[in-house]
This record gives C-alpha cells, structure tokens and sequence, in this order.
C-alpha cells in the first residue's frame, strides 16, 4: 500500500509540474516510453533496487537510456527520482502518471481479449459500444490469448463482459448439476 501511494504522489508532482508548464501530452509520452523500458527490461528493475549499485551509476543509466528521447522536465524528474532513491518505483510512477493523464483527458483504458487475431473494424466496434456505455474516450488494448477456446473478454473501468465459452460451458454444467426437471417420489 505504501508504495501505492509513493507512486501516485510523485506522479501527481510530476503532473501537476507538467501541467503548469504546458507539457502535459509531452510529459505522458515519455512516461509511456519509460513504463515500456521498465516492464520489458527486468535486469534494470534489479539493479535499480540493489542498494549496493552508487546512485551516480543510476544515473548514469538513466541518462544514457532517456536523455535523447525525452523532454527537459521529464529528464530533471527521472533524475530526482533516482537522487530520491525510488528509482525501484519508476514503473509504478509511470503506470500513476498515465493513469492521471486518461482521468484528466476522460480516456477509459479498456483491454480485448480473444483466441484470434481481431480485425481492426471489430475493435472500432467494441470501442464505440464501451464509448457510449461510459461517455469517455476509449484506449483499447487488444489481446490474443491462445488458451481460451473462443469467444472474447472485455474489461474496462473495473468492469468485465464475459462472453469466453468456457464461462458459457461452465454455466451450462452448473445448471445441469441442479437437476431441477426430476420428479421427486
């Protein structure tokens, strides 16, 4: 919990810094790119949480990763980050920062999950029903999962549609466990 809300207030700084300088859209696609280098890299998140590793080496790192490819203030905030020593954190404050950026822009993060590949037209599709449904703006993220046997799966503003047909297949066996058309003697 306590790192929950360590991120969320160093994102709230960072958006709030962004917010008065006019950098907002800037400062989110570089969190995007730092939320992408973090996940995708667990050798990083190992070192940025081994306390032996001198901060000037976290730097070091982060200014050869970042300095080219985002802005001045993004750049400043990764650096205090890391003189902080929250430079483990970078993840869950990118992940708070762009989760502060769809509530002010009234963007829904949705996520399709299927057995196949989905043609963009279906995704449209899905995105103005959820669009209507919320009022907002959707960012769909879709999803081929190989172990589902069909149907699709979506979620969105801690809510979920289930049309997978395991769940089908599941309902069916859980009404014919009830045995509600035997006669009783």
């Amino acid at each position: 919990m306590e790192n929950y809300r360590i991120n969320v207030n160093y994102a709230k700084a960072l958006f709030l810094l962004a917010t008065d300088t006019g950098e907002v859209d800037k400062t989110c696609e570089d969190m995007k790119l730092v939320n992408q280098v973090c996940t995708e890299n667990h050798i990083l998140n190992v070192l940025f949480s081994n306390p032996v590793i001198k901060e000037a080496k976290k730097l070091g790192i982060i200014r050869d990763l970042f300095e080219e490819k985002v802005s001045h203030l993004t750049m400043t905030f990764l650096n205090f980050v890391v003189r902080k020593r929250r430079a483990v954190s970078l993840r869950g404050i990118s992940e708070a920062y762009l989760d502060l950026y769809r509530q002010s822009k009234g963007i829904v993060l949705s996520e399709l999950r299927t057995a196949v590949e989905v043609d963009d037209e279906a995704k449209a599709e899905i995105a103005k029903i959820i669009g209507n449904y919320t009022h907002k703006t959707v960012e769909m993220n879709a999803i081929t999962d190989d172990t589902m046997l069909g149907g699709f799966c979506v979620s969105f503003d801690n809510s979920m549609y289930d049309a997978r047909i395991r769940t089908q297949i599941n309902k069916l066996l859980k009404e014919f466990s009830k045995n509600t058309y035997e006669k009783a003697i």
